[in-house]
């Protein structure tokens, strides 16, 4: 449910752009902070907020990866599979991390720790194979980084 001081927060949003749409992205995500993904109210809101139509908030919100479409973990790593990545090992390290996880590639660990994505350019090109945990960047890694890296998510 899109709380009524998440709504201020879209409208407050809204007015620092010169054009109400221009501000979808930014509005997005507060709907997704507050739910955790973009629900259908959550679509409801931004179209209402933004002044576009549902269908339109739609197709961007299940455009761009950083938005989810349903329930994701607390921690949710992103590995890119794009030219660059692929063409360094991010194949390898998709398949370290769900064996590692114990979960295939779109899937949520049992406990909702974790959830795993494959996803397109992230915008690391030059430090191939790279990754996101909460959109925070890991670059360059290998697969022992990687071993590194489950390690400090579990105790974090």
């Amino acid at each position: 449910m899109i709380s009524e001081a998440a709504r201020e927060r879209m409208r407050a949003t809204v007015a620092q752009y010169p054009v109400a749409r221009s501000a979808l992205l930014p509005v997005l995500r507060i709907a997704q902070e507050e739910e955790g993904y973009i629900t259908p109210e959550g679509l409801r809101t931004t179209a209402e907020v933004v002044g576009l139509k549902e269908d339109e908030v739609e197709m961007v919100a299940s455009f761009y990866a950083m938005f989810f479409q349903a329930p994701v973990g607390k921690k949710v790593i992103k590995v890119c599979t794009s030219i660059s990545c692929y063409l360094r090992g991010c194949d390898r390290l998709l398949a370290q991390l769900e064996d590692g996880l114990g979960v295939a590639r779109g899937a949520t660990t049992p406990d909702g720790a974790f959830t795993l994505l494959g996803v397109e350019c992230i915008a690391s090109c030059g430090t191939a194979p790279a990754l996101q945990v909460n959109d925070v960047f890991e670059e360059n890694v290998t697969p022992e980084r990687a071993a590194e890296l489950l390690a400090e998510w579990r105790q974090a």
